[in-house]
């Protein structure tokens, strides 16, 4: 109890103290401890202690809205450059679109044996001779029927004709080249995929096919994967349907030309990609008008 009362008594003498020695002064928002050495600089004068005048607040205010002007002017440059880039990604798509559509129309050639030679062939015309082995067919399903004109004027939209169906493998047995390859005949509709129900159209005797080399793909997302039991095919592995049907891995989609009364609709190649560049870069440049337009009326229009 004494001790307490002991700092009570020193505690009450110090603050007596310090008000005697000490004074606090405001000017212009700086705190002076005249008594304190710790605030003296050697000149005798006071440093100041507290908060920033209102000028130096101004100028970080100032520094920090010109930054974030031109931080904002990132939005339309970036934008501009996506538009641009759309534009050499048109250019690019048509020119693919046109090469493969002078593959498909090329004249064909005789159908080499060479697996790597094949491998650069995809959507060149080719022809061979041989038989069909209507016994062993595959079906890839549902497909719709491909309507060459009809797709390259919905080039890039979401656009379905309704009707659904399959297309036609046949092992082909080329006589001139002692093998067996895979020949995608055409579409049938659904109600015509079993062979008994389009019997005029199974093709017969030797016959000569022209068609377009299509390679092996890869199964794409939400793609089912292929049934070989129930001979369902969704996408094309080639070397699982070459197992399936006794053939090599060689397939190819035979032209309309090889259409039979009856039998699958030839020409079943797609060669018109999707191309929606137009509307990214009418998105890309509207983007960077709108903002460049906001960002202008913000920081350039009240300056004038």
């Amino acid at each position: 109890m004494a001790s307490l009362k002991s700092v009570v008594v020193y505690s009450t003498r110090l603050l007596k103290t310090l008000q005697q020695k000490s004074h606090v002064v405001h000017i212009k928002r700086t705190l002076v401890l005249p008594g304190l050495p710790l605030f003296r600089r050697p000149q005798g004068k006071f440093l100041p202690f507290g908060r920033l005048s209102s000028s130096t607040a101004a100028s970080g205010a100032k520094g920090e809205e010109s930054l974030f002007k031109w931080l904002l002017l990132l939005i339309p440059v970036t934008t501009f450059g996506l538009g641009t880039w759309q534009v050499k990604r048109r250019q690019w798509k048509m020119q693919l679109i046109n090469d493969l559509r002078r593959l498909v129309t090329a004249e064909p050639i005789p159908l080499p044996l060479d697996p790597n030679e094949l491998k650069d062939l995809e959507y060149r015309r080719v022809k061979v001779r041989g038989e069909f082995d209507h016994a062993r067919e595959l079906y890839v399903l549902p497909r719709s029927p491909v309507d060459p004109e009809k797709e390259a004027r919905e080039a890039g939209t979401l656009s379905s004709s309704g009707e659904t169906g399959a297309n036609v493998i046949t092992p082909f047995r080329c006589t001139d080249l002692g093998i067996t390859i895979l020949v995608n005949r055409g579409y049938v509709p659904k109600q015509k995929v079993r062979p008994e129900t389009r019997m005029k159209g199974q093709v017969e005797g030797e016959v000569e096919v022209v068609g377009v080399v299509r390679l092996t793909e890869n199964r794409k997302p939400f793609v089912p994967n292929n049934d070989v039991e129930r001979n369902r095919w969704h996408y094309r592995d080639l070397e699982a349907m070459g197992a399936a049907a006794g053939a090599e891995p060689i397939f190819i989609d035979a032209d309309f030309g090889s259409t039979t009364p009856g039998g699958p609709i030839g020409g079943q190649t797609r060669v018109t990609l999707r191309n929606e560049h137009m509307q990214y870069m009418v998105t890309w440049y509207g983007l960077c008008a709108a903002t460049s337009y906001m960002w202008y009326a913000k920081f350039i229009k009240k300056m004038v």
